[in-house]
């Protein structure tokens, strides 16, 4: 069972402590959150992938007000990606086959950590991608050498490459490996984030957990595709792609479910978040932080948002501390 997880008794004494503590008006929400020995001010974090580099974002939201955010997935050498078209949108979500399009992880720490080092009171974490477990590895030892970076995130479940990802968190042995070999040369927390396109999440995050993560995030993307019924051809170059966006949210949660019962280290719940109510959805169900993604699609700001919208629902319900919720889920 997942660390924090609260008794239907317990969950109900801290919702009538908080309720009293808010009716008393001595106290704002305390939205802050721990998880892998990383403090964050609230629970929200960018999801990689939807959030550039982050410099990318700072003209448009307050960086500073985010729990932090997760930059898009560095290799070992820089890749160009899938060849366009690489985006639609579906009912209630949106299929992507961008390919891990990335700068390299020695260019980053060149050419985006130093600006982002500046930046005051923000939290960054790297999300790393390889082919081979020696492109983790290496790429791992490269981030080593930068300063600012909270922890890494070990993305093994990428459905838009033609080879790694997808295949590293699919198969229980590939992943134990993978995660042993990274968590050997990694300086910092590894967050192992974990795919959906499996038979036992449970079993997926199990494994991470014994092989050394010290957290997982979950989930990633479905595999999925789309067809332009009159020219017959997809919707995607790549033919597949990766599905998020709200369609996927009710999966998504009773997987961060099941994953959260079967662990003992924090999990990173995301899929289909666009609301403050959705963040509290994931935290009940076992989630220590959440990552939002497709949302920035369609609202560049939608990060920024909801972490105000969070506070509201917190001071609305009487909620004082929103890190007591995690796994909380009254069944009786």
């Amino acid at each position: 069972m997942s660390k924090g997880r609260l008794s239907p008794h317990r969950a109900l004494a801290v919702h009538y402590n908080a309720m009293t503590t808010s009716a008393e008006g001595s106290h704002h929400p305390d939205l802050s959150v721990t998880f892998a020995g990383i403090e964050l001010k609230n629970p929200i974090l960018a999801a990689s992938g939807t959030f550039g580099y982050g410099v990318e974002f700072e003209d448009v939201v307050h960086l500073d007000k985010l729990g932090g955010f997760v930059v898009k997935g560095l290799s070992r050498e820089p890749m160009i990606g899938n060849p366009p078209p690489r985006l639609w949108e579906t009912a209630a979500g949106m299929l992507n086959a961008i390919g891990l399009q990335n700068i390299g992880a020695a260019a980053f720490l060149e050419e985006k950590l130093p600006r982002l080092r500046q930046m005051k009171n923000i939290v960054v974490l790297a999300n790393i991608f390889g082919y081979t477990r020696e492109d983790y590895e290496r790429t791992i030892e490269i981030l080593n050498e930068g300063e600012g970076i909270a922890a890494y995130e070990l993305n093994v479940s990428c459905p838009n490459t033609s080879e790694g990802g997808l295949q590293f968190g699919s198969d229980p042995r590939s992943l134990d490996e993978v995660v042993t070999t990274a968590k050997r040369v990694s300086r910092r927390p590894l967050i192992v984030k974990l795919s959906p396109n499996v038979t036992s999440i449970a079993q997926m995050a199990h494994i991470a957990q014994e092989a050394g993560a010290d957290a997982i995030s979950l989930i990633n993307t479905f595999v999925a595709m789309a067809i332009d019924a009159d020219t017959r051809k997809p919707r995607i170059a790549n033919v597949t792609a990766g599905l998020s966006g709200p369609a996927i949210k009710p999966i998504a949660l009773r997987m961060v479910y099941d994953a959260a019962h079967a662990v003992n280290i924090p999990v990173i719940g995301m899929g289909g978040i666009s609301t403050a109510s959705d963040v509290a959805e994931f935290i009940l169900a076992g989630a220590s932080a959440v990552q939002i993604g497709t949302a920035s699609y369609w609202d560049p700001c939608a990060t920024e948002k909801i972490v105000d919208e969070l506070h509201g629902w917190c001071e609305d319900r009487g909620v004082g501390r929103l890190a007591d919720l995690v796994g909380g889920m009254i069944l009786e």
